[in-house]
């Protein structure tokens, strides 16, 4: 063995050791590092369709609607999104004004009122871009002159400003949970099919939703509904945590059958598909949804 092949060994068992010694902190630095680069590609696209025709709910990619704006630029990094603003505003994770992330949706009110009308993607440096239908094209604009207008922002892209810290078990539980909605999420305004394969991720069924979110996070799961409900530690409504797999009854039904299973992402909402939504965020507690639990499963390891 020449000494360049000795080096280049004893730095890769190194490596290896230093993961397993850290918990697999390298890897979800590296997750990290994947995001940051998912944020800046969204930026840089953004930057370059700047003059780009606005036109009412246009999809591009030479004129754009305000929503769909958004859609289209985290469609180029490799993420799926809502594209319509009621869905994009009412998912996410919620983010406050001095909180902003480069890759930020943004959202404003031009009548001052509670729902947005038109929304753009944070680029950093107190900078957005959006696809303005008063100005006919697509701008970039100072944050500080829509102070007024502003409603809020959602994050669809999960950042950090340095690796995460070695974490204890229940730190480790907490990030797969923020895995699979970040998974999840870019399936958002996916269609709903019936009987959907789980072999494609143009359309899903309730269960092919969750088997493959939990697929693509490292877990896997039966096919359908019913059988999903038979793995994991059945908790309660008043245990819930995010990641949990809630199944459900069919609406007005008075049997157990289940027939609807949806992923609990927190704050009282759950993310799931069905109908004509498709891949959406719905509220969970006090409405037909809660009303439905059969049962409710911990499939993530602890």
């Amino acid at each position: 063995m020449t000494k360049r092949d000795w080096i280049r060994k004893s730095t890769i068992g190194l490596l290896l050791s230093t993961s397993l010694l850290l918990g697999g902190q390298v890897g979800q630095a590296a997750s990290y590092s994947q995001n940051s680069a998912m944020s800046e590609t969204i930026v840089q696209t953004a930057k370059s369709l700047i003059g780009k025709d606005y036109q009412y709910k246009a999809e591009g990619p030479e004129s754009f609607g305000s929503a769909q704006f958004a859609t289209y630029v985290y469609k180029q990094a490799g993420m799926r999104i809502a594209n319509t603003m009621t869905a994009l505003y009412s998912g996410g994770t919620p983010v406050g004004r001095n909180e902003l992330q480069a890759g930020d949706l943004l959202f404003f009110s031009s009548s001052g009122g509670s729902k947005p009308t038109y929304m753009g993607i944070y680029i950093g440096g107190g900078q957005f871009v959006y696809s303005s239908q008063r100005e006919d094209q697509v701008v970039l604009k100072q944050l500080s002159g829509y102070d007024s207008k502003f409603l809020g922002a959602r994050r669809y892209v999960a950042t950090a400003s340095a690796a995460p810290k070695a974490s204890s078990s229940n730190e480790s539980v907490s990030s797969i949970a923020d895995q699979i909605i970040r998974i999840g999420e870019k399936y958002l305004g996916t269609p709903y099919k019936y009987g959907s394969s789980s072999n494609t991720t143009s359309t899903f069924d309730c269960s092919s939703f969750t088997q493959r979110v939990f697929r693509e996070a490292g877990i896997t799961l039966p096919r359908d509904s019913r059988q999903q409900s038979t793995v994991g530690k059945t908790a309660s409504k008043s245990q819930l945590k995010k990641g949990d797999l809630i199944f459900m009854r069919s609406s007005g039904s008075s049997s157990d059958r289940i027939t609807h299973v949806a992923i609990y992402a927190g704050d009282g909402k759950i993310l799931h598909t069905y109908g004509k939504p498709g891949v959406t965020y719905s509220t969970f507690f006090g409405t037909n949804w809660e009303k439905r639990v059969v049962t409710i499963k911990r499939v993530i390891p602890e």
